[in-house]
This record gives structure tokens, sequence and C-alpha cells, in this order.
């Protein structure tokens, strides 16, 4: 993790380093741009001072052409007056008309150098004006050029900005990320160091404690063990070595994908096979046409049996894989079917043997073909090296497959120590075969692109031709997988060579094999018969939740515990209460059995007293007047009210408990004691209820308590959980404000790189716009000057 983060920002750096140097190039450009611009303006100054200076020589030489024309009218005229008195005067004197001839000399003299004088100012003001246009000519095509030149530079400046930017803003943010990893990465890395302190401390314990128990085990063998028979390898190979089911596992696993990449070994040989025996049928004589060459109709008889030899590999390695199972040994010694797996190996290197002069000869024929051009033959060539070369690795693979299979023969056949480096050759020839097989599938394409550009080719044998090419591919792949698949598992192949007895360098024998199978048998059965069935437990996400509900609510086991106490206590009250009522149901009983005796002596009595006397009737009214059960209860414990009618006695009982009447009879003293005894029993379920009341009342106290205890420590978590929460909102907090920061620094920077960028487009606009402005009056005055001179 730490060296992909480095990698990456080492990266980010190359690519900021790189975006610098390029942005410093840019900066150069542009200043050497503007530099470039400033002394075109320089001259664009200077053109635009001599081309002033040449309209105010212009300007004089036309004042003075004007000059002179006036000059050359007025001498004209004078000429003409001159003329007119020369003519007149005819009939003068000779001197006159001498004097008249010297000064028309003279102004003939003087009006041919101005004459001449005037010619030579047109030419200089002619090639003047055409110097200028060409100076005007090329000024344009250079103020062009470099307003292109400026938009070019504009456009790039534009999107390496934006390139800039985004490129700044992924660099911040990475950086930032990378410093958030670079800060979780130090925790780690403490972490880390306190692990591994912690870790050297437990080495040490357990170096100590390991140290200790051999000693104590050295001194224990050399005590109590009088013989070791792992010392000597005879008395060691008589040791029934341990079963290992991984690698029994690991063995059925791995020759499960070896089978895998065999069936597509052989559906690829098969598809060679097969579409080479097409392809001798077509090339080079089309059979459908005329009969094909006693050497290819051998060579596609051999190639029609290729079935025959190919596909007994795929059965023989599926008989391996199915030989292999938990329950045996998987060694050199005991595995019987790879001798099966070798032999059909065997056999097909035989057959790649048989077909290989025919196919040499085959290849040969295509060569002697009328439209077998040089390159052909050529790659026929490296086919036939190609194809001695594939059928010699599948010689030496069939070798080294047999020298694997021998110990299953005859155990001394092999050493043991030799098989290590089988293994290893077989991998190198892995390897070698999958080049070899690479090389035939290239030079085959190669030759296949040569012989579509023949003319005489045909669909049915491009399309055979692009099938073997696609099952060499296939083939390639195939060879690809196993030799990679051989490879990676060499380890477990080279170590699997050492299954035996511990302490012991001798190969595993059948019978300590068909011995060790037997003893894992009976203590997988004795493990089986002591095994006891284990109840079905809760799945993990109902324990998960009931977890949660645990600890999320307030009944804890305490509670849970109060409640069954309560539960029980409750029971208890209710059970009470029933011996209560029974009692209550008995005494009521004997009651009504008293009082119908008492009722039927008074009915005897009456009626022996059925005379009407004063006394009969007496004791009528008070037979028939009702008991005292009807005096008002008072709240006093204990307290008894007697009343007296007709000879009896009713005392009422009124106390906390209850209340009960009671009324004695004169005939049967001996019931009193039952009635105490009632009342007695009656109080100790009083005393009970009470108990039970107090108990209840205490179990509820203890569940508040634990609910409140439960309800502190919810509470101490909240707090906890609050406090960590707070301090993960003001790191938040924090990293919210330094990310604010450093986006209010960038759009800073931002602004002022867009201001400067943009005051720099003003400036360079502002010198484009004067000038245009420039080069327009230019244009004009340019104009105006050939209109003049047009018009001269």
């Amino acid at each position: 993790m730490a060296a992909d983060l480095q990698a990456k920002y080492s990266k980010l750096a190359q690519e900021y380093s790189k975006l610098r140097a390029q942005n410093q190039v840019l900066k150069k450009g542009v200043v050497d741009e503007q530099a470039n611009s400033a002394s075109l303006k320089d001259q664009l100054k200077q053109r635009d001072q001599s081309l002033r200076k040449v309209e105010q020589e212009m300007d004089s030489l036309s004042f003075r052409n004007q000059q002179l024309a006036k000059r050359v009218e007025l001498l004209q005229e004078e000429l003409a007056t001159s003329e007119a008195k020369s003519k007149k005067g005819k009939t003068k004197g000779d001197s006159p008309s001498q004097q008249g001839l010297q000064t028309q000399s003279v102004f003939d003299e003087d009006l041919q150098k101005k004459i001449q004088e005037n010619e030579r100012l047109h030419i200089q003001f002619y090639e003047a004006g055409e110097q200028h246009r060409r100076q005007e000519g090329l000024m344009q095509a250079r103020l062009e050029e470099l307003e292109g030149q400026s938009a070019q530079h504009q456009a790039v400046v534009d999107g390496l900005s934006v390139k800039y930017v985004d490129a700044i803003e992924k660099l911040q943010s990475d950086k930032a990320r990378l410093e958030m990893k670079g800060q979780t990465l130090e925790r780690e890395s403490k972490e880390c160091r306190m692990r591994a302190e912690e870790c050297q401390q437990q080495l040490r314990r357990c170096q100590s404690e390991l140290s200790r128990q051999v000693k104590q085990s050295s001194s224990v063998i050399q005590e109590k063990v009088p013989f070791n028979d792992t010392e000597f390898s005879d008395y060691n190979s008589l040791n029934v070595p341990p079963h290992n089911r991984r690698h029994q596992l690991k063995a059925r696993d791995v020759a499960g994908q070896a089978l895998g990449f065999v069936q597509d070994l052989v559906a690829a040989l098969l598809n060679f096979h097969s579409y080479t025996e097409q392809r001798v049928h077509i090339y080079p004589r089309d059979s459908s046409i005329e009969p094909i060459s006693p050497l290819n109709q051998k060579f596609s008889h051999y190639l029609h049996e290729n079935a025959a030899y190919v596909r007994p590999l795929e059965e023989g390695l599926l008989q391996l894989h199915q030989s292999i199972t938990e329950d045996t040994v998987t060694v050199l010694e005991t595995v019987g079917k790879l001798k099966l797996f070798a032999d059909h190996f065997s056999a097909y290197s035989h057959f790649l043997q048989k077909i290989l002069p025919y196919q040499l000869k085959s290849l040969e024929e295509e060569c002697n073909a009328p439209l077998c051009t040089s390159a052909l033959t050529a790659k026929n060539r490296e086919l036939q090296c190609d194809v001695k070369c594939v059928t010699s690795q599948f010689d030496k693979l069939s070798n080294y497959i047999n020298l694997l299979a021998l110990p299953s023969v005859r155990q001394d056949a092999v050493p043991q120590t030799s098989m290590s480096a089988v293994f290893t050759q077989l991998a190198v020839c892995l390897h070698s075969l999958q080049d070899a097989v690479k090389d035939m599938s290239q030079h085959y394409s190669q030759k296949a692109g040569l012989e579509g550009e023949l003319p005489t080719i045909t669909e049915k044998l491009r399309t055979t031709t692009e099938c073997l090419l696609g099952s060499l591919v296939s083939l390639t792949n195939s060879t690809g997988k196993i030799a990679t698949f051989f490879s990676n598992n060499l380890d477990f192949f080279t170590s699997s060579t050492g299954y035996g007895p511990k302490g012991g360098a001798t190969a595993l024998d059948p019978l300590q094999a068909e011995s060790m199978l037997a003893y894992k048998k009976n203590a997988a059965s004795y493990l089986h018969a002591i095994k006891k069935p284990r109840p079905q437990s809760v799945p993990y996400k109902e324990a998960l939740c009931n977890r949660r509900v645990l600890t999320s609510s307030t009944e804890s086991r305490e509670g849970l515990t109060q409640q069954v106490h309560q539960s029980q206590e409750k029971i208890a009250r209710l059970e009470q209460e029933k011996e209560h009522w029974l009692l209550e149901a008995q005494l009521g009983k004997v009651r009504l059995e008293k009082e119908s005796q008492r009722i039927g002596e008074l009915e005897v009595q009456l009626a022996a007293l059925a005379g009407g006397t004063p006394a009969s009737a007496a004791l009528a009214a008070a037979v028939a007047a009702p008991p005292a059960d009807d005096a008002p209860a008072h709240d006093q414990e204990d307290m008894e009210v007697v009343q007296k009618g007709g000879g009896k006695e009713a005392t009422m009982s009124t106390s906390l408990v209850g209340m009960l009447s009671t009324t004695p009879s004169t005939e049967n003293v001996g019931d009193e004691e039952s009635r105490e005894q009632l009342i007695k029993d009656h109080y100790m379920t009083r005393v009970g209820e009470l108990t039970t009341q107090l108990q209840v009342s205490d179990s509820k106290a203890v569940h508040f308590h634990a609910e409140c205890r439960a309800l502190a420590k919810r509470l101490a978590l909240a707090e906890k959980s609050r406090e960590t929460l707070s301090e993960e909102v003001k790191v938040a907090n924090q990293n919210i404000t330094r990310l604010q920061d450093e986006l209010t620094t960038t759009k800073r920077s931002y602004e002022d790189q867009l201001s400067m960028m943009s005051d720099h487009l003003c400036s360079v606009n502002d010198t484009l716009s004067k000038q245009r402005e420039e080069i327009d009056t230019l244009k004009l005055g340019s104009k105006a000057n050939s209109k003049k001179n047009k018009g001269r």
C-alpha cells in the first residue's frame, strides 16, 4: 500500500515537473513574442517616421514643381511677348535682334534645366512611391503573420491555462488525499510498531516457555523413553505414517485443474490434426479435381487415426483424477493410474514420430508446387524445423512421465532424491513445448498470409487455413496454461515425494499406505462412536440481533433473574392463598356442622317443651333471635365482643388479618381447641402472605436497581459516544476550515492569474488596434498620394 502511494506520488511529481518545465517554455515563448512585438512596433515607428519624411519631401517637391511650373508659364509668356516684340522690331537694327536671341537662348537653357530637374524629381517621386508601396505590402504581410501567431499563442496560452488549472486542482486534491493517507499510514505504522513490540514480548515469552518445555521434554525423554525407534531408518520404516487429509485435498484439486487443462489440450490437438488432414486433401492438389500424391494419401490415413491416440490422454487423466480421493494416499508409489496415463502419452508420442516424416515430405511437396515462391519455401523450411522441435518435446515429456510412473510399478526403480529434478525438468520441458508451439503458430500465420496473396488460392483452402491457425492458437494457449500451472504447483509436486513416516527419508510403501488407511478408518469410526450430537445452535444473524437487543435494552441478566424470582414468589403467594381459602372452607364447613347440630338439638328441645309455657316461649324467642354476628367491627388488634342471649355466648375476633366470629356451645367444649388451631393456621397463612409481599417488594426494588444500573451504563456509553462524535466533528470542522483556506488561496491565485492574462490580452488588443489604425492611415495616405500622382 505504501509502495503504491509512493509510486503514485512520484508519478504526480514527475507530471508536475513536466508541466512546470512546459510552463517555463511557454512563458519564455510569450516573453520572446512580446519582445518581437516591441521590436516590430519600433520598426513600425521608424517606418512611419521615414514615411513622414518621404511625404514631406514629396510635399516639398510638389511645391517646388508648382513653382517651377509657374516659372515655366511666366517664361513662356515672356517668350511669347519677346517673340511678338521681335516681330515688331524687325525693322530695327541687328543689335537688338542679337540681344533677343541671346536672351532666348538663355531662357531655353534655363527651361531645359528646369524640365530635366522636374523629370528627375518625378522619377525620384515614382521610385519613392513604389518603394513605399512595397514596404507597405511587406509590413501588411508581416502584420497579418504576427496577428496569426499572436492568435495561435493566445489559444495555446488559454488552453494551457485551462489545463494548468485542472492539473493544479488535481494535484492539490491528490496532495490532500496523500496527506490524509500519510496520516493514516503514520497511525498504522505506530500501531504496527506497538504490535511489533507486543509480538516481540510474546516471542520472548514463547521462547522462554519453549526452552522450558524443551528442557522438560528432554529430561522426560532421557528419563522415561528407553528406546527411540525414529533414530534408525530401518526401525522407522516399520512405523505407520500419519494420514495427511490436506495433502489429499490439494492433490485432488491439482488433478482436477490438470484434467481441465488436458481436456483443452486434447481438443486443440484433435482440431489441429483434423484440419491438417483437410488441408492435405486441398493443397497442393485438390482431391475433388485430381488425385493427391500417394505420400499425402498415407499421411491423411495416419492423421485420420489421431483420435485413437489423443482421446486416451483425457481418459487416462480422468481415471487418475477419480482414483485420488480423501480416503486414499496419493504419492508416486501408490498412484497406479499414472502408469496408464504414461502409456497413453507414450503411444501419442510414437504416433507423432510416425507421422513426422510424412509431414516433412508433405511440406517439401508444397515447396515443389509450381506457384510456390521463395518466401513460401523459406516458411515451409521453418515449419519443418518447428514440427521436429514439437515432436522432440513431446518425446521428452513422454520420457519424464514414464520416469514418474516407474515408482508405482517398482519401488526402487528411481531414487527418491531424483524425483525433484525430474519434476523440475518436466516444467522446463513444458515451457519449451509452449515456445515451440508458439513459433509454429507464428510461422504458420506468416505462411497463410503469403498464401493469401497467391492468385490461385481458393475459398475452401483459405477457410481451412484459418481454422488450422485457430487450432494452433488454442494449442498455444493450452500449452501455456499447462506450463504455468505446473510451474506454480512445482513446490507441491516436489514436496509430495517426501510423504512417509516421521523422521524418515524412505519412500512410502503400499503396504504402509494400506495399514495407514485401515488405522484412519478405525480412528474415524471411534470418533464417530464417541461423538455426541450437539444441540442446534442459534444462527449467527439471529445471535447478533439477540446480542444487540440484550446490550441495548434495560433487561440485563440480573433483571431477568429478578423477574424469575418475582414470578416464583408470585406462584408461592398464590399457593399460600389457595391453602388459606381451603382452610377457610374447612372452617366454614365445621361451623355449618356445629350450627346444624345446635339447631337440631334446639328443635328437639322445642318439640319436648311444646306445652306453650312462658319459659318455652322465651326459649323459642332466644332460639329465633339471630346470633350476634352483626356487631360492628373495630380496628383494634385482638378485640373481642361478647354477647349473651338465651344462655349462649357469641365471640367475635377482629385483627389486621381479618375477622372471625364463633359461638361456643356447652355441649362440645372440645371444639374450642380445633377452633384455636384453625385460627392459628389462619394467622400463619396471613403471616406467610405478608412475607411474600415483602419478598415481592424486595424483588421489585432489586429489579429497579438493576434497571437503574443498566441505564447508568447506557448513559456512560452515550457520553463516550458523544465525546467521540464531538471529537470527530471538531476534526471535520478543522478539515473544512483548512480546505476552505486552501480553496480561497487557490481562488485568489487563479483570479490574479486571470486578471494578469486579461490585462495582457487588453494590452495586446490595444496594440493591435493601434497598428490597424496606423495601417489604415498609411493606406489612406498612400491612396491619396497615388491619386495626386495620377492627377499630375
